[in-house]
């Protein structure tokens, strides 16, 4: 039991027949096809050779498929630890040379280390560190950067700079050097690309083919675009007329140079390397589980920590960049039918076969056409609709969606991250240090106590229940004594006062205090604490404390117990 949980694989393995092979390597070879002009693309979008993008869907396709608990999800190179990884590495090289591959391979390995301390540690529930407007504002805010990153090739120009104002300005700079050539290309080929993405499964149907051709290739569009591309450009020679090509392709996995890594550098990359992780396990995670809710599996988010570290190893054994599970990458593997992680181990075998034989054929590759494929699917991520739903939900979160965008365009992908995760600790801070404390009173004719500004109840004016909606700590210990010590000194006339602790599920030793100070100042006024609805865990905790010892009034099992008990006494004074 304790092998399986550690190898996952030996689960799916056991019941693994000759025909589930058969079928997944049909879906294998769908899926490689479809998936290497991504795999490619996303290479070049963290500056790196376009080739990378195969080293780096090889080895970590096959140890998540072994460590990793989802059946579905398909590891490799993602487009936001891509940019985020260009974002980390050019401040300590230029694109392109041997530094930038050394530094890309370093911080893939340091991701993946991350990435097993979390699993080691059971720290996987700081990713809840990121909430959704966080999450939306940064993913929306990085498209849009990466594809203003991506004109650059879409026109056959030169452009620097990694935030939204060097980008738009260096741009504007070089506006005159457009080639037209690439210009013309890159507009064929996103318009191919839109046409071919929404209307090539009814082609494929038009001319007679079979549904579950349909079903297989529906989606393979794009690769017929991405190999006309690279044909007219072989046939007409526009390398010549300043077409950017990929050209030859090196037959050498790139490798660390320890010589130009030092402690500073490891060190400076820490940051980067824990935030690609965070940022990489999330969205997995999120993929997996719900692709796993469908099809009614189970996902181990601890476990997944464990396979997305190997898989970053393996991607920097390989020569490679930061990988994790992709939303369009496993949607593309569910697509082509996958039901097994065998799929990852039989895509990443075809890949090392085109590596190894089959190079030459990407020498004539635009990469006009790359950065088109990586600006369709990137646009597809700025989400406005997800502001406008914040906004009439939650003004204070649609603020913070806000920020984040903004920070990530002006400042960077980290500034705006650690901004957003920052202000959400600053926001949930303020909400717990202000808790809602209502004063509540029993609904006629029932045993149930309502909010007395939102409902018709009966309430005893030498009575005063107070209901406390959130646990009690030092951050609003302070604050539940002031409002208590108000409330009781407006109203001469009580001479009870119950808290109703339905919502309070933990009381610290600044709480614990507070209460302590609150019920001496009872006293003095002449009024009775008591407590009702005290949960189990917090009682557990209470029953050896001074305000336990010295309460001056009783803890009843309910409130409607306390309240009738208190009238019967006040009625009889």
């Amino acid at each position: 039991m304790r092998l399986n949980k550690l190898l996952p694989a030996l689960d799916w393995l056991k019941t693994y027949s000759k025909m589930d092979f058969q079928q997944d390597t049909v879906s294998s070879i769908v899926f490689t096809i479809m998936v290497i002009p991504q795999s490619l693309a996303y290479a070049m979008l963290a500056g790196l050779p376009a080739i990378t993008g195969l080293y780096a869907s090889i080895l970590p396709s096959v140890l998540y498929s072994l460590f990793g608990t989802s059946r579905t999800l398909a590891v490799g190179p993602v487009a936001l630890t891509s940019v985020m990884t260009a974002s980390v590495v050019m401040p300590f090289a230029v694109s392109g040379t041997e530094q930038y591959a050394t530094v890309a391979i370093l911080l893939a390995f340091l991701s993946g280390v991350f990435l097993l301390v979390l699993s080691l540690l059971r720290l996987g529930f700081l990713t809840n560190l990121l909430s959704h407007p966080v999450i939306s504002g940064f993913i929306s805010a990085s498209a849009l950067l990466i594809v203003i990153g991506q004109l650059k090739y879409l026109l056959g120009i030169q452009s620097e700079g990694d935030t939204l104002i060097p980008l738009i300005t260096s741009l504007y700079e070089h506006l005159s050097d457009i080639n037209l050539p690439t210009f013309i290309l890159s507009f064929t080929s996103i318009v191919s690309l839109l046409l071919v993405r929404r209307h090539f499964s009814g082609f494929l149907k038009y001319v007679g083919c079979s549904a579950k051709t349909v079903q297989l290739f529906g989606k393979s569009g794009p690769v017929l675009i991405v190999v006309l591309a690279t044909v007219a450009v072989a046939v007409f020679s526009l390398d010549k007329l300043g077409v950017s090509i990929i050209g030859a392709v090196p037959n050498t996995i790139p490798s660390i140079n320890t010589e130009l890594i030092d402690l500073d550098i490891i060190w400076k990359l820490l940051p980067g390397a824990f935030l690609i992780s965070i940022v990489g396990f999330v969205g997995s995670v999120s993929v997996a589980q719900s692709f796993a809710a469908k099809r009614r599996q189970d996902i181990d988010p601890n476990q997944e920590l464990v396979g997305l570290g190997l898989a970053n190893i393996g991607s920097a054994l390989s020569g490679a960049f930061p990988v994790t599970g992709g939303f369009s990458r496993t949607v593309l593997n569910a697509d082509c039918g996958a039901k097994n992680p065998m799929t990852g181990i039989i895509s990443a075998f075809l890949i090392l076969l085109i590596l190894l034989f089959l190079t030459p054929l990407f020498f004539y590759l635009p990469n006009a056409i790359l950065a088109a494929i990586i600006s369709i699917s990137m646009m597809q991520l700025v989400s406005v609709g997800d502001l406008c739903h914040l906004w009439r939900f939650s003004k204070k979160e649609a603020f913070l969606l806000l920020v984040t965008f903004s920070v990530v365009l002006v400042e960077g992908m980290q500034t705006g991250l650690i901004t957003g995760v920052v202000l959400s600790l600053l926001f949930f801070l303020w909400h717990t240090s202000h808790p809602h404390i209502a004063i509540v009173g029993r609904v006629p004719g029932t045993e149930h106590f309502r909010n007395v500004q939102r409902f018709t109840v009966e309430t005893h004016p030498s009575i005063l229940t107070v209901r406390i909606d959130e646990n009690l700590f030092f951050a609003n210990a302070r604050s539940l004594e002031e409002r208590l010590q108000s409330l009781v000194s407006q109203n001469s006339a009580i001479k009870h006062l119950v808290l109703m602790c339905t919502a309070v599920n933990m009381i610290d030793a600044s709480a614990l205090q507070s209460l302590e100070k609150i019920l001496d100042r009872l006293n003095d006024a002449g009024v009775k604490l008591h407590l009702s609805e005290v949960k189990g865990p917090v009682m557990d905790r209470l029953k050896d404390s001074d305000l336990i010892q010295h309460l001056s009034g009783k803890i009843f099992l309910t409130q409607h117990q306390a309240i009738e008990e208190l009238e019967e006494k006040q009625a009889k004074i």
